[in-house]
């Protein structure tokens, strides 16, 4: 992963900067939203190179995007946003490249279609778990399971019923023609699956969790 950072980051003095992401990665409530989610985005972004306007503004918000993330508050994207823009004007980055990550971090809250290519793009990558096989999804609900720990069984299935039905209940879960045809099957039937298992209780007041 220090490879990884180099290639976006270079000259090496911004080491420290990887040293923190490093840290907030491999905190020990990091069961999903790790270096192993960051990597895969990573890896994914490279794959859609020639269909980003700017790749490189795409692997910063990759790095960025989960960096704070606390499972007992709502607003992990704006501070992730934030410590991003810091670290990137230490960086000596435009003020242009800076705004376009902000734009593309937040893009990651889903709650809302982005309006850019690379923001559906990045928002496509973020959500490609759903569409995993289902041995690797089932590894991703628990995973997700463990970081919400603190919330009580009931409350939690309320409140990722909630998130999974939100899913569900778009014309397409993703944006970009790409992985519509490759992950929407799959996704769509991992969701239904696991909304199942949930025992699929009503929306009602349910705990902040991403997806």
């Amino acid at each position: 992963m220090r490879l990884r950072w180099l290639l976006f980051a270079r000259p090496a003095q911004h080491d420290a900067i990887f040293e923190q992401l490093f840290t907030a990665y491999t905190a020990p409530n990091r069961h999903y939203h790790n270096l192993v989610h960051v990597y895969a985005c990573l890896q994914l972004a490279d794959q859609f190179r020639d269909q980003l306007t700017d790749h490189r503004a795409v692997i910063a918000a990759i790095w960025f995007h989960d960096a704070v993330y606390d499972p007992t508050r709502s607003d992990n994207e704006e501070r992730s946003a934030d410590l991003a823009e810091r670290h990137l004007r230490a960086m000596c980055q435009s003020d242009t490249f800076i705004a376009e990550v902000r734009d593309l971090i937040m893009d990651t809250r889903h709650q809302v279609p982005p309006e850019s290519n690379d923001g559906q793009y990045l928002a496509d990558i973020d959500l490609a778990i759903l569409g995993a096989p289902p041995e690797e999804f089932n590894a991703y609900e628990r995973a997700i399971r463990q970081e919400y720990a603190h919330v009580p069984d009931a409350a939690f299935r309320a409140g990722r019923a909630q998130i999974l039905r939100s899913f569900l209940d778009r014309p397409s879960i993703y944006l970009t023609d790409f992985f519509r045809d490759v992950y929407e099957q799959n996704a769509r039937a991992n969701l239904t699956r696991s909304l199942a298992a949930l025992g699929a209780p009503p929306p009602g007041n349910s705990a902040t969790m991403p997806p």
